[in-house]
């Protein structure tokens, strides 16, 4: 078996928890990372045990903090300087603060921009085969670009529509820039009301198997039917790929996106590389 190397941010609990046993299950190499340092800890226990002891490793960041995510980027780049697999799973739903260390909507840091910086700081330590794979949901709603820049007053429901749509959207414009240079870039969605702690929190539902989620990060991490998907999404709901938001199907749009995602980390970089 051609054992891979995956990072999968978030993966203290959830969906991220239960894909990183499955991968180790596999005989995978995976890097958790969390926020919490003693959750982090029992998580890598808990996936080392999966793998039957082997090699896992942990990175503690706040993705709310631009210079955190920077930080992650450096020592998982340092520590493994192959990679095969970023999976960009860590998100917020409900929070009670909404401004962020670097004066950013928090929602939009965490759901948007951490992942897009971490994938970008990590490009040179994947090769053309390899995959990012972005979580992204059925909530979409079209993005105001000046969210991205500062901190909104819409509600959590709408910033996280937002939010998951921008990610889908540099998905594809970040996968048409690599072009067959790699790797490829996909969104997905997991499945909609997943047992979640963030379902549960925002909603108040026990939601389903959270394993239906996992399953789908696991096969977009290693499946052979994704081969030729870059930029695409996937709708887990519909178990195939299929079109997100229009706006995601407007490639000039998610370019302007993109750029305007550039602009923010280009504005904030003193905060994080000072």
């Amino acid at each position: 078996m051609n054992t891979k190397t995956i990072l999968i941010t978030g993966s203290t609990d959830g969906i991220g928890l239960a894909a990183a046993r499955a991968l180790a299950a596999r005989g995978h190499e995976v890097l958790l990372h969390g926020r919490n340092p003693a959750k982090l800890e029992r998580a890598k226990q808990e996936v080392a045990a999966a793998r039957s002891g082997g090699p896992v490793s942990a990175f503690v960041a706040d993705l709310s903090s631009l210079k955190a995510v920077a930080q992650l980027a450096s020592q998982v780049a340092d520590a493994h300087p192959d990679l095969d697999v970023v999976i960009n799973n860590a998100g917020v739903f409900n929070t009670h603060e909404t401004k962020s260390v670097d004066g950013l909507d928090l929602r939009f840091a965490v759901n948007t921009i951490a992942p897009y910086l971490l994938s970008r700081r990590l490009l040179p330590n994947l090769s053309s085969d390899g995959r990012i794979v972005n979580l992204s949901s059925a909530a979409q709603a079209s993005v105001d670009f000046a969210g991205l820049s500062a901190p909104s007053v819409l509600d959590n429901g709408a910033i996280y529509a937002q939010s998951k749509l921008a990610l889908t959207m540099w998905s594809r414009a970040l996968a048409h820039e690599l072009g067959d240079a790699g790797p490829s870039v996909f969104a997905v969605n997991p499945g909609s009301l997943l047992a979640t702690k963030m379902v549960k929190d925002a909603f108040g539902v026990p939601g389903k198997d959270v394993g239906i989620g996992a399953d789908i990060l696991v096969r977009a991490a290693l499946s052979d039917a994704f081969d030729g998907h870059s930029g695409e999404y996937f709708d887990n709901d519909r178990q195939d790929f299929g079109p997100p938001h229009q706006d995601a199907l407007d490639l000039p749009r998610c370019q302007s996106l993109m750029h305007a995602l550039d602009d923010v980390l280009e504005s904030t970089r003193p905060t994080f590389e000072g």
